[in-house]
């Protein structure tokens, strides 16, 4: 077993502390080039997650085919996600996103060129997912892993927060302009949209960012088993697949806005586009609020993130009970604060608590499991919204994080009191 790190603390060894304030890796002119970029892109991303949403439930009239389309744009990342982060970790980043943009940048021109002639089905929808899914199987790690190298490592946990705080401000905006172009002119456009917003990340890597003052992580050398080193890396550290195993739960059935979402805006509340981008422009105005929290903080404990965890199954479960849209809107800000404090948090304690040389293939292994769980909640989540109940539906969605996080609380609760008996066998 490789030992750890001697820098490595277990994560509830040192209180947190504050270091520079809410914006310090603002300071960086590369991260300000960097969180420009994502702006732009991010408010496309946010217009196309709306549009697709609304498209299918349009073409098909069914939340178990939105949960379906959810679940294969997250296939390709259950198989591919580690592999994605092994080819971070072996080539220079910021080549490989300025890849990722160009084609992510060609799906969504096929989606618009597609709904614009009147073409567009179901089927083209889950190909042109999967399709998108490919690509984000190897972005994902290498846009988490990039930031490292965009700031100091004093800075990595800001940035990473602020980085979060700018993609749910774009959700401010993006379902916004996506309810209008849908109302007005189509959806078709908003997918044109999000082709024409992804030049902003590619303009802002490949002119705009000094190359000089990255700091990068030395090329992982080819050998073979580097993906069963990696796994056995996070073994030996139990505080990160704690958090990596519970950021899984999270994703895989805590963050299934587009199934349950449209069908409250549509079924319990008799809305259309419009009420469910108001619904994200709420979980955006608590994610904003959530990050920026998150951002003060330049250390935390394990504790922590299974209390911001629990914290947001309970709003969940609430926000299922809410008796009128107004309550509903309010606990959908509270559960925005706890999602995005929760995983910011958790992103930057798991980049920070690993050696850079595995940093790609961890965060591969994270995105994994936190994105490619969608597959099986998805499907599941939309089945019980669509024959069990919406609201029934959403408070699952809220039970099983809660759950979890409370049993590793009551398993790690226990530890200490283990060691202390096996300590006064061992002395007896």
């Amino acid at each position: 077993m490789t030992p750890p790190a001697p820098a490595e603390a277990h994560p509830d060894a040192a209180p947190p502390t504050r270091t520079g304030g809410t914006f310090a890796a603002l300071r960086v002119p590369n991260f300000r080039v960097y969180v420009g970029g994502q702006a732009l892109a991010s408010t496309g991303v946010w217009m196309q997650n709306i549009a697709l949403d609304w498209l299918v439930l349009e073409l098909t009239g069914s939340a178990a085919a939105v949960g379906i389309a959810m679940a294969l744009q997250f296939l390709p990342i259950l198989l591919l996600g580690m592999h994605g982060g092994m080819i971070a970790d072996r080539y220079p980043k910021r080549n490989i996103l300025l890849v990722t943009q160009a084609c992510s940048a060609t799906v969504a021109t096929t989606l618009a060129v597609l709904t614009l002639t009147g073409r567009i089905t179901v089927g083209a929808v889950y190909l042109l997912a999967v399709a998108g899914g490919l690509v984000v199987a190897l972005d994902n790690p290498t846009r988490q892993a990039f930031v490292s190298e965009v700031v100091p490592a004093r800075h990595l946990r800001n940035a990473i927060a602020l980085n979060a705080a700018t993609f749910q401000t774009s959700r401010l905006v993006g379902p916004a302009i996506a309810g209008l172009l849908i109302g007005t002119v189509g959806t078709g456009w908003a997918f044109a949209a999000n082709a024409v917003c992804y030049l902003g990340p590619t303009v802002a890597l490949g002119f705009f960012l000094r190359t000089a003052e990255l700091f990068p992580t030395p090329p992982l050398a080819r050998s073979r088993g580097q993906l069963r080193s990696a796994l056995r890396y996070v073994a030996d550290r139990p505080h990160v697949a704690w958090t990596i195993l519970l950021v899984g739960v999270f994703g895989t059935f805590g963050l299934n806005f587009p199934v349950v979402l449209t069908a409250m805006a549509d079924e319990t509340f008799d809305g259309d586009a419009g009420l469910y981008g108001l619904f994200n422009i709420a979980l955006a105005v608590g994610s904003i609020a959530g990050a920026l929290v998150a951002g003060g903080r330049s250390n935390a404990r394990l504790r922590t993130i299974l209390v911001l965890a629990a914290a947001f199954g309970i709003s969940q479960t609430a926000a299922a009970l809410a008796p009128s849209l107004g309550v509903f809107i309010a606990v959908l800000v509270v559960m925005g604060v706890t999602n995005l404090a929760f995983q910011a948090i958790a992103n930057s304690s798991v980049q920070l608590w690993v050696d850079p040389e595995y940093r790609g293939r961890v965060m591969g292994l994270y995105v994994l499991v936190f994105m490619g769980g969608t597959p099986l909640g998805g499907p599941l989540v939309g089945w019980v919204t669509e024959h069990v109940g919406v609201r029934t539906g959403m408070a699952l969605c809220g039970l099983l994080p809660l759950t979890v996080a409370l049993a590793m609380a009551a398993v790690l609760a226990l530890q200490p009191v283990r060691a202390r008996r096996r300590g006064a066998a061992l002395a007896a």
